[in-house]
């Protein structure tokens, strides 16, 4: 088209129309802090050799942090401020996504990528609580880390596929939960706990700006996707008109 050697764009006589999607959260998928750490101690009951506990603090990026899951498996120790006391901050610079081989330069299902949204060269600091702290601090001094400085391998060094920790996921449900809240959607993909904290943030009144700068959103894109999460805001809402209608 841009070479002007069609005509005319034969998409237009397309009638087939993507469906519709739906971008906004469902608040149901939400855990509030109890129920993640009661998630987060699960997991390290699941498996033999340790293959949960490799992986607690993974979960635990995801919901202190609000790491996607491809950020969190490239997490090196090189990107982690953990002081002994007090609050960290991890430097999230890359990102390894899991995709079909097909699909990737390298023919590896975890190519290195820039960071969703960004630059390739952005840098996205991310402040962590004390709590995350401990636990990176504890599963470094465990585990180590991989030649190349990386938090998270699996047991024979590599990266950590999603099968891997979507099952070690699962059966953590199933000792968290409850058999009603396992058949439901609450926290049932590793993703729903960067869900959990991005919500937490926002509920806890963490101003819009900050959160999209520490999850890695664009403003509007945040408050769109979870508008449905914000508690109590719809009551915030009724007493102002109820206010207005009074003067």
């Amino acid at each position: 088209m841009e070479l002007e050697e069609l005509p005319a764009n034969p998409l237009h006589r397309i009638k087939w129309r993507p469906p519709k999607t739906t971008e906004t959260v469902d608040p149901r998928v939400v855990v509030n802090p109890r129920q993640a750490q009661e998630l987060l101690t699960a997991v390290t009951y699941v498996g033999k050799r340790g293959r949960g506990r490799r992986l607690m603090a993974l979960f635990a990026c995801m919901y202190y942090a609000a790491l996607r899951p491809g950020e969190a498996v490239a997490l090196r120790q090189q990107d982690c401020h953990l002081p002994a006391t007090g609050w960290g901050r991890l430097l999230v610079d890359v990102s390894r996504p899991e995709v079909n081989t097909q699909w990737t330069d390298s023919g590896d299902a975890h190519e290195e990528r820039g960071l969703k949204h960004r630059g390739r060269d952005d840098v996205r600091p991310v402040p962590i609580p004390p709590a995350l702290v401990k636990i990176l601090r504890q599963h470094i001094e465990e585990f180590g880390v991989g030649a190349d400085g990386r938090i998270f391998r699996s047991e024979r060094g590599g990266v950590v596929a999603s099968t891997a920790y979507t099952e070690v996921w699962q059966e953590a449900r199933k000792l968290a939960f409850t058999p009603a809240q396992v058949a439901s959607p609450l926290a049932r993909r590793p993703y729903d706990l960067r869900h959990a904290a991005v919500s937490l943030w926002l509920n806890a009144g963490v101003s819009a700006p900050d959160v999209a700068e520490r999850a890695g959103h664009s403003v509007d894109v945040l408050l769109r996707v979870y508008a449905k999460c914000l508690d109590g805001q719809q009551e915030i809402a009724n007493q102002r008109i109820d206010d207005a209608l009074a003067a």
